[in-house]
């Protein structure tokens, strides 16, 4: 009975500040960002709730998003190995495919930092200078002992839910499709996490060529409510 409630006490703890670190009220600055969902929304790839969630789900499969989520696990794999997480911040930053990407996953890992260090931790004396935004994530999970798997589908749960508020903002759903989006989208959150917590380097890749066009362009359009 002891053990139980020890185990139960901790995956409380560890719900209550996944709820805090990738809730929108965390100040990180990510409702600034669209990651290159206004440029296809304005070249009309996305015109609507069905359009975005095939936006979202696509980029979580086969794009960025995917590559976020594998680099969240190493990160988090190697929050006992100081030259291993250098590693994987340096190939993170690297794998930013332009401008606005890099800055937007670089700032979003800056302010991750500076606000998960509420919560004390031997491993913020540690850490490289510069890390983008999932190896921020997944190296202070894994230094609280949270689930990778848990921490990897609360990552994407956010970032989805960024989306669907970057895609209310644009005028191509509304609240009610935003969350039934979120809704469907539920389970395969849960079954891409699972497969990134049994992820290497090596499965590193996407196929989302249209959406990195999108962010490329969105550097030179010249009416915007996002910074990428």
């Amino acid at each position: 009975m002891i053990d139980r409630a020890v185990s139960d006490n901790g995956d409380l703890q560890a719900l209550l500040r996944l709820m805090a670190w990738l809730s929108p009220a965390f100040p990180v600055g990510s409702f600034a960002y669209s990651g290159g969902l206004e440029r296809a929304v304005h070249d009309n790839l996305v015109r609507d709730s069905i359009g975005l969630e095939g936006w979202i789900s696509t980029l979580i499969r086969n794009g960025s998003v995917w590559n976020d989520a594998v680099l969240l696990v190493e990160a988090h794999r190697a929050s006992s190995d100081i030259k291993r997480l250098a590693a994987v911040a340096e190939l993170a930053e690297a794998l930013a495919g332009s401008k606005e990407r890099h800055n937007e996953t670089i700032l979003l890992g800056d302010a991750f930092l500076s606000a998960a260090a509420a919560w004390p931790h031997e491993i913020f004396s540690t850490l490289p200078t510069r890390m983008a935004y999932p190896v921020a994530v997944g190296v202070i999970a894994g230094a609280h002992g949270i689930s990778v798997e848990k921490a990897a589908a609360a990552f994407l749960h956010a970032l989805a839910s960024q989306m669907v508020s970057a895609g209310i903002r644009l005028g191509v759903s509304g609240q009610k499709d935003g969350v039934a989006v979120l809704a469907r989208l539920e389970g395969f959150f849960a079954d891409v996490a699972r497969r990134a917590a049994q992820s290497s380097l090596d499965d590193l890749g996407a196929a989302t060529v249209q959406a990195d066009i999108a962010s490329l362009r969105h550097e030179i359009q010249r009416t915007r409510l996002f910074r990428s």
